[in-house]
């Protein structure tokens, strides 16, 4: 497989084409971005740690017959992927109050919730990523009522696999981001990363924060948190 066409450039990857149709690269990058990218840093290892922490979570959601674009790792800060056009919605599943849950809701951060909850937000920079509900997917066309439910039942599945996975390496799955996107055959499926970008990872036993939220709030020790993370993991090696 070789690498080739430079195609999109985002905020944390770079996406190229292969010699294959039906397969594409992916490369981590080093940057950190938050609040909408108006934060920026270069975290030299970051995107080491997220290719290896993100192979590894969507090896484990294989191995549940979760579908993914996920196809395999080939270097420490690049993979293979099926190509997908992404819907414009990230779906977000909270377990715990923490981030803009709380800044809506007022509700105190590490608030267990009731149930778990799954919300959805319109992907657009220039609005801010706005909360959207059912009624506003459906007037502005980003996705039909049977894709919906099937994202829905999808990262419902997913927290309960990634909580199994996680607690007994005394991680607390706080809450997640997903994305999904349509193949050439129109299916929906998994796209984008899992790693500390898109989760709240929270130690167990002390609370400590092992995610993006470190450089969010500026506490210092990002690098170190998303290592942790990948070490509790297994290295990467197994799952």
């Amino acid at each position: 497989m070789k690498k080739g066409e430079f195609l999109y450039e985002g905020k944390a990857k770079r996406l190229y084409k292969t010699d294959h149709p039906d397969v594409l690269w992916l490369e981590y990058k080093d940057d950190a971005t938050a609040f909408n990218g108006q934060k920026r840093a270069s975290l030299t290892g970051k995107g080491q740690l997220n290719n290896a922490i993100s192979s590894w979570f969507f090896t484990l959601l294989s191995r549940h017959g979760i579908q993914h674009h996920f196809l395999d790792t080939v270097s420490d800060r690049e993979q293979l992927v099926r190509p997908v056009t992404i819907l414009p919605l990230e779906v977000v599943v909270r377990a715990i109050a923490a981030g803009s849950l709380c800044r809506r809701l007022g509700l105190a951060e590490g608030t267990k919730l009731p149930h778990v909850l799954v919300e959805w937000y319109y992907k657009d920079d220039a609005l801010g990523d706005p909360l959207v509900t059912e009624d506003h997917i459906a007037l502005l066309q980003l996705a039909t009522p049977v894709q919906l439910a099937f994202m829905k039942d999808q990262a419902l599945q997913i927290h309960t696999i990634l909580q199994q996975a996680l607690e007994p390496k005394g991680i607390v799955l706080v809450d997640f981001k997903l994305e999904f996107g349509l193949d050439a055959n129109g299916r929906l499926m998994l796209a984008d990363e899992i790693s500390p970008d898109t989760c709240r990872f929270w130690d167990a036993a002390s609370g400590k924060k092992m995610d993006k939220d470190r450089f969010r709030q500026d506490l210092g020790g990002t690098l170190e948190g998303y290592q942790e993370i990948l070490e509790r993991l297994g290295g990467g090696a197994n799952v």
